[in-house]
């Protein structure tokens, strides 16, 4: 449990400040909703952490869940409230705080209930599932039902949807959230080779999503999020490069074009544009992670864990 923790507790500590500061501020940008961003971010996430250290353990059988508790359940809270957060994004500006801890009491909830069936029903590997399919696809899922039920004044906050100058400077606060991302998506991984491979993925994946975005405030984390699913396997730099390329452009193009078709021709409105950060970048990420298990060979990438030497294991 010692080991455990000091391995653990670093990771934790930056995901926590992904959750209290990176997307508390990254929704700073409207004029108007400024402070309240912040604040409901606040309220939301600390109590969705309780409830989600709770709701993950419910399913335990007997006395089990008191040999459940640690660092690492503290981890998997927060991955439950940042799918809470994101989908709050798309819904940011028109609810209440009453109505976001209803949000978020329903929504971690339904990811426990999914999370069962994917692990223990389905048998998906546990890293895959969280880094993909929960935080991003899942909080799209649902939050676009939401959406759909608020947009009967879509004219009047179409206008209020907009930034001052001092809003998107604090909106810049949001990058800790690239900062950090790269402890995300190891938080889970197995100790050595695993963790030490999907932060350096994520990282490079990161670096080179920037070079190609225009929305810094948004689209510089979309590599991020599709290396997620496989940043624990054997990839290449070249790959994680492709893979944050390709993202952010997918990202930004996002952005520019199909979240105002989203708001004119299906009545959809994205506040935070959260399809085109955490959605196009799960699907993508989704598709290719499929494919690399096959191209993982060990005369190529070597036996995790030892040297290799003219073909040898030494």
């Amino acid at each position: 449990m010692e080991n455990e923790f000091y391995f653990r507790y670093p990771s934790f500590q930056d995901v926590h400040v992904m959750i209290f500061v990176g997307f508390g501020f990254l929704m700073t940008f409207l004029k108007r909703y400024s402070f309240g961003a912040v604040g409901f971010n606040f309220l939301i996430a600390a109590f969705g952490l309780q409830w989600g250290c709770y709701a993950r353990l419910v399913r335990l059988p007997g006395p089990r869940w008191k040999d459940q508790i640690g660092i690492e359940s503290l981890i998997n809270a927060d991955f439950c409230v940042a799918s809470c957060l994101i989908a709050y994004g798309a819904v940011l500006g028109k609810v209440s705080a009453v109505q976001l801890m209803v949000m978020t009491l329903f929504g971690i909830t339904l990811f426990a209930v999914e999370e069962h069936i994917i692990i223990h029903i389905i048998h998906v590997s546990q890293r895959c599932r969280r880094l993909h399919g929960d935080p991003h696809l899942w909080s799209l899922l649902w939050s676009f039902h939401l959406v759909d039920a608020l947009s009967a004044n879509l004219n009047q906050s179409s206008r209020l949807q907009c930034s001052v100058y001092h809003s998107d400077v604090f909106a810049m606060i949001g990058p800790f959230l690239w900062m950090f991302w790269p402890s995300f998506n190891s938080a889970i991984a197995d100790h050595g080779d695993g963790q030490h491979r999907a932060a350096i993925n994520t990282y490079l994946a990161l670096a080179s999503t920037v070079l190609t975005t225009v929305h810094i405030q948004n689209s510089t984390l979309a590599g991020g999020v599709a290396v997620g699913t496989a940043a624990e396997f054997m990839l290449m730099p070249y790959g994680s490069l492709i893979v944050g390329f390709c993202c952010g452009i997918i990202s930004t193009l996002g952005y520019i074009y199909l979240t105002p078709f989203m708001e004119k021709y299906l009545k959809i409105q994205d506040t935070c544009g959260i399809h085109n950060l955490h959605a196009m970048p799960g699907v993508i990420g989704g598709t290719w992670e499929p494919l690399l298990p096959q191209l993982q060979q060990s005369l190529f990438y070597g036996v995790e864990g030892e040297w290799l030497t003219n073909r040898e294991v030494i």
